[in-house]
């Protein structure tokens, strides 16, 4: 569950530390006052959406810290094994925008892309903003929200996996039925420049090879008669530098018995003359190896010759032509099947079949989840004031199928304008929308493995006895989970376990936020605020005390 939201220079917060309960717990206060904004700032560092205008004016970045407790959240302690990260002493996520608008994520202190904050985040909050009734009226949305609430998003993924491949191997059959003379053409021309730089026989290794022979054998001269110059100078002229150094030797030896100090010279001369012997040594073998070669520094020339025009030929650089090879070779194989259009066109049903069988599995468990889906959903309905509607979930057949399946999803409403079920956006108000919204985020999040559920305002249309039972079943949901919602209705708030107030307050002219913990009487006049009226009278706390007592 989340524990604790530290909040710097976010919107208009400035500095806010925010310690959370289990249970379920509310946010209240006058409009405006940024109990919306608390909500932004958990989305922000749960990696959602993030620019520079999220930063308090005056300041240089904003920064939302979100800590949370892995007792409920198995999902999350095994993406944190997965990537190698700590899971012992919870879960803590940081995030930061500048005034550029760069954004930078931390998962218990090491950096991860927003992606990654993402797939964390999935596994530990659940969000519900106050337009999720909008959302109703697409049918994407819908589908989405019957295929999370079955858990079958893993399914749909393969389902859309053997579509594209169904697809790719239809492309493949067409182009080959109906480009046969072009890709004969393509397949002639590639086979004859693949045979050619085949029959030069060409490496990467080799060209290394070829050129450092190359220098040597074109230099041979200049190295002989170097390595013997060398020899002369060190070893063999009459003034040979071994001879010398060894007379200096001998000297430094004898005058070394006379004078300790000239011994750590001596043997640094000894040294010198050891390393001289071993590099005369090592030139005299090098001398006796190096000859001139004619002969081998032509073939070697006739060799990059054979190169240096095959690549002239083919456009690219001499070490480049083995992996132009392989593209050639591997092309021609892709050719090769192409050509064979009875192969392809096994291949396409094949696919087909493989796709078929995972959508026809697709469509049986949409068809149980959606059954299950509108007997709850309708349930729940009943108590929202909405009796006599009955919502049910319409799996409309898609002609050849596509990449979620063999149907797309319609959610429908029947009894309250009539028996007959229509799709929902044209039977319901915005009112009923926003109950039945509310009806089906709190059946999908019962079923839901998230600890901890946000609802933004869904209540908005929604008022008097419905209130109560809103209040009930937010409750309810509360019960094993940690649920937490943003309100303006206090039949709602009063029957939170825990509440809290935001305001606004104006200091050297600047806009902040305050949220402030209610207890006792407090809590008696907040709720007494929400029921309305200019002046809180005594009947009016009377009113807000029966509603707390309530709960």
């Amino acid at each position: 569950m989340l524990c604790r939201l530290t909040i710097r220079d976010f919107v208009l917060v400035d500095r806010l530390e925010l310690e959370f309960q289990a249970g379920f717990g509310t946010l209240t206060g006058e409009t405006g006052a940024g109990k919306s904004i608390l909500v932004d700032a958990l989305a922000f560092a749960l990696g959602e959406r993030a620019d520079s205008s999220l930063i308090r004016t005056g300041s240089e970045r904003a920064e939302v810290t979100a800590e949370f407790a892995l007792e409920r959240s198995p999902e999350a302690s095994e993406w944190l094994l997965a990537h190698d990260m700590d899971s012992e002493g919870g879960l803590l996520l940081r995030r930061l925008v500048d005034a550029n608008g760069r954004s930078r994520a931390y998962v218990n202190g090491s950096p991860v892309t927003v992606q990654q904050l993402r797939e964390v985040a999935e596994a530990l909050v659940d969000i519900h903003g106050q337009h999720a009734h909008q959302s109703l009226m697409r049918g994407e949305a819908q589908r989405a929200l019957l295929d999370a609430h079955a858990r079958l998003d893993p399914l749909l993924a393969e389902v859309g996996k053997a579509w594209r491949v169904w697809r790719a191997a239809r492309t493949t059959l067409d182009t080959a039925s109906n480009d046969i003379e072009a890709l004969a053409a393509e397949r002639e021309q590639l086979a004859w420049q693949a045979d050619e730089l085949a029959a030069l026989g060409f490496s990467v290794e080799e060209w290394a090879t070829l050129n450092d022979e190359h220098k040597r054998l074109a230099h041979a001269a200049n190295l002989v008669d170097g390595a013997e110059h060398s020899l002369q100078v060190l070893a063999e002229g009459e003034s040979a530098c071994e001879a010398r150094l060894g007379a200096v030797a001998n000297r430094i030896d004898g005058l070394a018995e006379y004078d300790s100090a000239l011994c750590e010279i001596a043997v640094l001369l000894h040294s010198a003359q050891a390393e001289l012997a071993e590099a005369i040594s090592s030139l005299r073998r090098y001398a006796s190896r190096a000859e001139l070669d004619p002969r081998r520094l032509a073939e070697i020339e006739q060799r990059i010759d054979a190169v240096l025009g095959c690549a002239r030929k083919f456009r690219c650089k001499p070490e480049e032509l083995p992996a132009l090879l392989a593209r050639w070779q591997e092309r021609l194989a892709i050719l090769g099947a192409a050509a064979d259009v009875g192969a392809l066109a096994e291949r396409v049903a094949a696919a087909r079949g493989d796709y078929e069988r995972l959508a026809r599995r697709l469509s049986d468990s949409r068809r149980e989840a959606a059954a299950a889906l509108a007997g709850e959903v309708s349930q729940v309905m009943q108590q929202l004031a909405l009796g006599g509607g009955r919502f049910e979930v319409g799996l409309v057949p898609i002609e050849g199928g596509n990449a979620a399946g063999f149907e797309q999803i319609e959610f429908r409403l029947a009894g309250l304008a009539g028996n007959e079920a229509r799709p929902l956006a044209k039977v319901a108000s915005g009112g009923e929308l926003s109950r039945i919204s509310l009806a089906i985020q709190v059946v999908t999040s019962q079923a839901a493995s998230v600890p901890t559920l946000i609802f933004d305002e869904v209540d908005v249309g929604i008022g008097g006895g419905v209130a109560e039972i809103v209040g009930r079943l937010l409750r309810e949901l509360g019960a094993d989970r940690q649920v937490l919602c943003v309100t303006h209705l206090p039949q709602v708030a009063a029957r939170a376990n825990w509440q809290w107030q935001v305001s606004k307050s104006t200091e050297a002219g600047e806009v902040r936020s305050l949220v402030t913990a209610l207890e006792n009487q407090a809590r008696v006049e907040e709720i007494a605020r929400m029921l309305g009226g200019i002046e809180i009278t005594e009947i009016t706390r009377q009113h807000a005390k029966e509603l707390l007592g309530r709960a």
